[in-house]
């Protein structure tokens, strides 16, 4: 049976030259967990939470999923966004996509990839829903990487209209909710601009958010038809 000695060895030097620069770091840690941010991100292995933003084991709770999803009937999902919120008190939510996601490229495509189909459903919906905007789909990297930022603010939208976020907000409770997304290419985060506090605040954020990724979008096919008109 293949044991994987090498990882158990990376650990063994990892939490080493954690307990050397910290001796308290975990026992520390084993008495409790208070981080003040929820990350809910892909499952990409590309994507690592706590090395992104440079934060240490218990800074960051994190939900994973494939192309960073909220969907209201995930159990699993709105069971850690209530935990976070109600337990841990996090004061933000950030739901974090990234460009070149290969679960919001492969909703679009009409081979059938099986079980995991009914869960990209989710994205196509977010496709048809902007449709006018993106155009007949050829799977072009613009037409992806804008389909990842509607993806994102869309997945924030849900976030906010959990029973668990709107129950916070109504007792006073200080928590916002973020759509970010993450550059393969160049290692940066870029903020959507999708920020929501309170409740009054969701559908009119969401809006402004949508008009900024398609004011981009317009940017982008204007540029390339300059490139094209002068060749």
């Amino acid at each position: 049976m293949k044991k994987l000695k090498s990882l158990f060895e990376s650990n063994a030097a990892w939490a080493s030259k954690i307990a050397e620069a910290n001796p308290q770091f975990f026992p520390t840690l084993a008495a409790q967990q208070a981080p003040q941010y929820l990350w809910i991100g892909c499952a990409d292995s590309r994507v690592p939470a706590n090395e992104i933003v440079d934060l240490m084991p218990g800074e960051l709770f994190v939900h994973r999923n494939v192309s960073n999803l909220v969907v209201h009937s995930d159990m699993n999902c709105l069971s850690v966004i209530q935990y976070a919120v109600e337990v841990l008190k996090v004061k933000d939510i950030m739901v974090v996509g990234h460009y070149g996601c290969g679960g919001v490229a492969a909703s679009m495509e009409e081979e059938r990839h099986g079980l995991i189909d009914n869960w990209l459903s989710h994205i196509r919906d977010v496709y048809y829903s902007h449709r006018k905007f993106l155009g007949h789909w050829e799977a072009k990297p613009h037409q992806i990487d804008r389909l990842c930022e509607l993806n994102v603010v869309t997945q924030a939208l849900n976030v906010c209209n959990t029973t668990t976020v709107i129950d916070a907000w109504s007792r006073g409770q200080e928590l916002n909710v973020h759509g970010w997304i993450y550059g393969l290419g160049d290692g940066l985060l870029r903020d959507l601009g999708f920020t929501v506090g309170n409740k009054d605040d969701i559908r009119s954020t969401f809006n402004e958010a949508v008009e900024l990724i398609e004011a981009k979008g317009e940017r982008i096919e204007g540029h390339r038809c300059d490139l094209e008109c002068t060749h």
